[in-house]
C-alpha cells in the first residue's frame, strides 16, 4: 500500500469510494439524514444534506447551474425537513466561498473560524421560524 497526495485525476474513483463507504459502511450513521437533489430535464444540477438534528451537511451545485437558484433551493428544502422534524435552529460550517451567500440567508456565524480538512471553516447558524 501506498499513502500519496490525491491529484485531481484521483477525484472519480476519490468520489466513488466516499460514495460506497457511506452507502455500505455507514447506514447507522446516515439513514434519516435527509439527502436532496435539484433535477431539471433529468440532470441533477445540486445535491445538499442535513442530518435529524439539524445540521446541514453539504449543499453542491454543478458549475453549469450556478448563479440559478440552485443552491438556494436546495437550502430552503433543507430548513423545511429541518423544521418539520422538530428543530427550531440550524447550523452548519460554510467554506469561505459559500460564506456570502449563507450570510445573504440569513445565517450567522457563532464562533470564530477554524480550519476542517485544511481549508477555513465558518460555524454558522439561523433560528428556523414555525
Amino acid at each position: 500500500m501506498e499513502i500519496r497526495q490525491a491529484s485531481a485525476g484521483d477525484a472519480s474513483a476519490a468520489c466513488a469510494v466516499i460514495r460506497r463507504s457511506i452507502v455500505e459502511l455507514c447506514t447507522l450513521d446516515h439513514k434519516s439524514d435527509a439527502v436532496l437533489v435539484a433535477v431539471e430535464h433529468g440532470v441533477i444540477l445540486g445535491v445538499a444534506a442535513a442530518t435529524n438534528a439539524g445540521e446541514i451537511t453539504l449543499n453542491y451545485v454543478s458549475p453549469n447551474a450556478r448563479f440559478r437558484g440552485v443552491s438556494r433551493a436546495l437550502l430552503s428544502a433543507l430548513e423545511s425537513r429541518i423544521r418539520e422534524r422538530g428543530n427550531q435552529r440550524c447550523t452548519l460550517s460554510s467554506t469561505a466561498t459559500a460564506r456570502r451567500f449563507y450570510v445573504a440567508n440569513g445565517y450567522a456565524e457563532d464562533e470564530v473560524p477554524a480550519t476542517k480538512f485544511g481549508i477555513p471553516s465558518y460555524r454558522m447558524s439561523k433560528a428556523l421560524g414555525r
